[in-house]
């Protein structure tokens, strides 16, 4: 695994990822729930296939701003840059964007974990 892998997520926004029906807003907009799972599914996509087999990764803190809304029908795709590894700490740079505009950026932490050994935990 090396600094500077990364990763873009899409997705079309529709009824399903809009902040009425995730109930953090009242507007048929991209919902900020959303937006950060798109940028967590980068991430996880960024490094999956440098992991040895039983170990995955999971989120650990994600802090993002979101600036610009988009509407129904409109594509955001979100980008994940590996910035530092610490160990089983991976530190992602993350950004969403819907066309040119930059509508969200933040910063994500993701741990490396043994996949088993994390479920038998629950």
């Amino acid at each position: 695994m090396e600094i500077g892998l990364s990763y873009t997520s899409t997705l079309t926004v529709d009824e399903t990822n809009t902040a009425i029906t995730l109930g953090s807003g009242d507007m048929p907009v991209l919902a900020t729930p959303a937006m950060m799972a798109l940028m967590e599914n980068a991430a996880m996509n960024a490094v999956k296939e440098c992991l040895p087999e039983g170990r995955t990764t999971v989120g650990g803190h994600i802090e993002s701003s979101h600036i610009k809304p988009s509407p129904i029908g409109s594509t955001v795709k979100a980008t994940a840059v590996l910035e530092k590894i610490d160990g089983r700490k991976l530190y992602f740079k993350i950004s969403a964007h819907q066309g040119e505009a930059l509508i969200g950026e933040g910063t994500h932490l993701r741990f490396i974990v043994d996949r088993e050994r994390f479920l038998s935990k629950i």
